[in-house]
């Protein structure tokens, strides 16, 4: 646009793909280039996540751990023993262990790429960095959860389908729902440690962290206990804790602890998810001011 010596606006007489002063034109990508969103972002998580072995290795274990040592249990139970358990219940034995795969794999999704650099890629491809925090989260949620669920309905279906008799005594949909509350619970435990993986950015300190989280509160406890002083704080250590929330949500009973009610099933899944939240916002906040 030129100006008139009058001062009025007039219309550049330059078309605006016309070549510049030294006859070249500008440049124009035959590629169509959209606005980065967040589908953007979770295919490449997606593709990331997918492509390493990483993934396989620890999602593969917590498969045949959950699976295969559940089939076990099923096979040496008999339909009697089901009138006070639910059916999902044998997937808790190969779940309190194959639980750390996926707190592994939650810490591996973002520490791997601090590790190797690649987190300078990422950040450099995609600017957004929450952006790309919110689909490491989606797409690692996902998955973990599918992957959990289906191992823990395999072995639930293997029970119901052994010992269906009269003698396991009515079922009903509610032992189901438990189970994929204790799924989700292992959801949540691999998103909390994903979050921590983002705060400490280094692989094995992040994965010490939440081992420390899930498996030292029983001990903690029960060493709490040994003194007046402590007894009380231990004995909330003993029933506020990842295993023990495992075993309520899938339905497993016990009589208390030192004659103290166990606090309900609810209440465990809260508190964790409390604890998540408050790390998930502690990630964001981090990941958007520090430098990589």
């Amino acid at each position: 646009m030129t100006t008139t010596p009058a001062g009025k606006p007039t219309a550049s007489a330059t078309p605006p793909n016309a070549p510049g002063p030294d006859g070249t034109l500008p440049y124009s990508s035959p590629l169509p280039t959209p606005r980065p969103h967040l589908g953007h972002a979770l295919a490449s998580e997606w593709t990331k996540l997918t492509s390493v072995r990483s993934t396989l290795w620890t999602l593969g274990s917590l498969v045949a751990l959950v699976v295969g040592v559940g089939m076990l249990a099923v096979v040496q139970t008999a339909s009697r023993d089901y009138e006070s358990l639910p059916y999902p219940a044998p997937a808790l034995f190969g779940l309190m262990v194959g639980q750390i795969a996926v707190i592994v794999l939650g810490v591996l999704t973002i520490s791997s790429e601090y590790g190797t650099g690649l987190i300078r890629t990422t950040f450099t491809a995609a600017p957004g960095r929450l952006r790309v925090l919110t689909a490491k989260y989606l797409v690692f949620g996902t998955v973990a959860f599918a992957t959990t669920t289906c191992s823990v309905g395999f072995v639930g279906l293997w029970a119901s389908i052994l010992h269906s008799g009269p003698a396991a005594g009515p079922h009903g949909l509610s032992e189901w729902a438990g189970a994929l509350a204790g799924c989700l619970y292992v959801t949540l435990l691999g998103l909390l440690s994903l979050a921590v993986g983002a705060l400490v950015r280094h692989s094995a300190g992040a994965i010490a962290v939440m081992l420390g989280v899930v498996t030292m509160p029983p001990v903690l406890g029960a060493i709490l206990t040994a003194w007046p002083a402590t007894n009380g704080l231990g004995l909330v250590v003993l029933r506020y804790n990842a295993p023990v929330g495992l075993f309520q949500l899938f339905g497993v009973r016990d009589g208390g602890i030192s004659g103290t009610a166990m606090p309900s099933a609810l209440a465990q899944i809260m508190l964790l998810v409390v604890v998540t939240a408050g790390a998930v916002a502690a990630s964001y906040a981090v990941v958007r001011r520090r430098d990589v």
